[in-house]
């Protein structure tokens, strides 16, 4: 499996023939010039995961990709497939199940949205969106969130030990002032057997 990080949370995948693309959002960086896709995934509606300006050219400039998205996001966007917990979707030879269905609790008085976690080829790679949410399926390789208004630094280690994969990749870090600050401190508390591997920008990467 290949991974291209197009920063914050936007994750390229490449699994045998089929490509997809995951939260193209505002905060990302060269998605838009992505081609061959198979499918874009959008876990929720929040501008950072959902960049509706720059997603139709993307579309356009890929007419043979299904558009996936959560229950919230789907009246944003034209002709999607809509994904709601417990979906098994197909594309290629990618196998997508959608898990969890909210997001975290930002703050109690901000209402809480649909958030559809994927889960690809029975745990391969795991994208949780904006939420903490632990799936069934032992997970190879993690997207692992690192800094949002919902959480804080324990969540994220917390959440990474309950997950346990064999490789974890920073998402949504482009709120961080410090990167390296905290992936030194996710990298020395993470679980035994663990790696901890952040990529670089927009390159493609055998994980």
């Amino acid at each position: 499996m290949q991974l291209v990080h197009f920063g914050h949370a936007c994750v390229l995948l490449e699994s045998g023939s089929t490509r997809i693309l995951i939260d193209p959002g505002t905060f990302s960086a060269g998605f838009e010039e992505v081609r061959d896709l198979d499918a874009v995934l959008v876990t929720h509606q929040h501008l950072d995961h959902l960049d509706e300006e720059r997603l139709p050219a993307l579309l356009k400039a890929n007419p043979q990709a299904q558009l996936i998205v959560d229950e919230g996001s789907a009246p944003k966007v034209e002709n999607p497939t809509v994904a709601r917990p417990g979906d098994v979707l197909k594309v290629g030879d990618i196998t997508v199940k959608v898990v969890n269905g909210t997001h975290a609790v930002i703050h109690e008085d901000i209402p809480v949205i649909p958030n559809a976690g994927y889960v690809i080829n029975d745990g391969a790679f795991y994208h949780p969106g904006d939420a903490l949410f632990v799936p069934d399926e032992d997970v190879d390789v993690l997207g692992l969130p690192t800094m949002a208004p919902w959480m804080r630094l324990g969540e994220t280690v917390d959440f990474l030990r309950a997950v346990r994969p064999r490789v974890a990749v920073p998402i949504h870090e482009k709120l961080l002032a410090m990167p390296a600050f905290a992936y030194g401190m996710i990298s020395n508390l993470k679980p035994e057997g663990t790696e901890f591997r952040p990529l670089t920008p927009g390159e493609e990467t055998a994980v």
